[in-house]
């Protein structure tokens, strides 16, 4: 996709995509790249590969690189896509930001570096060293949750000066943070939340979209639910959000196990994960699975079933 200022992509909801895996525990790029084509038919701007619902931390550099090839062949320049290129080693994520570049990647998603308990000097610097080893843009992400360390509003305030950091990936569950932030961040500065449940507070604070997990099961159910939320739509916002809700909590309390199990339920692609992660409870799967089926009751015009919702482009 060209290259230019804008951010305007940057917006709505965009998903973290998990990695599927065959059954030799391979990364499996026939199923990634159907997942791929899926959010696309669903009308989104960008996507996000090999991060956290990616399970970057258990992927080789090879698999990094496949799954980044893969997306950016599937999106034709249709959407951005945006790589997972933390690291707790700044060298490590140096070196990740300026494969994802040679991969094909439009933006990278960079976290506040974990187990370290760097200062906010350390978290500043970081950055900035990410930022120099790439022609990419930067998308920032802080959850304090997995990192002990959060990016601090003075910090975030001083990396967005540089045009080079586009945005904040924001799971510190601050909801006041967007109406704090956004009288002093420049314009074309996004700021997503990074939880489906609380995604319509943090845009009525002055947020601009969601980095979601939910949006790998129910695509069209949550960009209509941002469309609807542009056009001042705000009963058929509340009317998808409540029925959203139990699905969203779910996925997010087992991410990605339970986004991969109900992906494997429409047979999209294997549940399986790598260890530490393990595979969901039996009373988990009938969770999720009552989750969906409540979602496919009623459905919004043609995406009337969960079936509908897995339709691969």
């Amino acid at each position: 996709m060209s290259s230019d200022s804008s951010t305007t992509w940057l917006s709505g909801c965009i998903p973290d995509l998990p990695t599927p895996f065959n059954a030799a525990g391979e990364v499996d790029l026939t199923a990634f790249a159907g997942l791929c084509a899926r959010q696309i038919k669903a009308g989104v701007s960008a996507i996000v590969v090999g991060e956290t619902t990616g399970e970057f931390s258990t992927l080789t550099s090879a698999e990094l690189d496949a799954i980044i090839r893969t997306a950016a062949s599937t999106a034709r320049g249709r959407v951005r896509v945006i790589a997972g290129a933390g690291s707790n080693s700044t060298s490590e994520a140096v070196e990740r930001a300026r494969c994802a570049e040679l991969a094909g990647a439009d933006a990278i998603l960079s976290v506040v570096p974990y187990y370290n308990k760097p200062m906010q000097a350390g978290i500043d610097a970081h950055f900035r060293e990410i930022a120099n080893s790439t022609a990419l843009p930067v998308v920032l992400h802080d959850i304090p949750a997995r990192t002990i360390r959060e990016l601090a509003d003075d910090t975030l305030l001083k990396l967005s000066e540089s045009p080079q950091f586009v945005g904040l990936m924001d799971s510190t569950g601050d909801l006041l943070r967007p109406a704090r932030l956004r009288p002093m961040l420049p314009g074309r500065f996004r700021l997503l939340c990074g939880d489906d449940a609380t995604s319509l507070a943090f845009l009525a604070s002055g947020g601009d979209g969601c980095i979601s997990i939910a949006s790998n099961i129910a695509p069209f159910m949550c960009q209509g639910i941002f469309s609807s939320y542009r056009q001042g739509r705000m009963q058929s916002v509340q009317h998808l959000q409540q029925r959203l809700l139990p699905l969203a909590g779910l996925a997010a309390k087992e991410n990605p196990a339970a986004v991969k199990y109900a992906l494997s339920l429409a047979g999209l692609m294997r549940a399986d994960t790598r260890l530490p992660l393990a595979g969901l409870s039996d009373q988990a799967k009938a969770a999720v699975a009552d989750a969906i089926a409540a979602i496919g009751k009623n459905g919004l015009g043609q995406e009337s079933s969960f079936k509908e919702y897995a339709t691969v482009a």
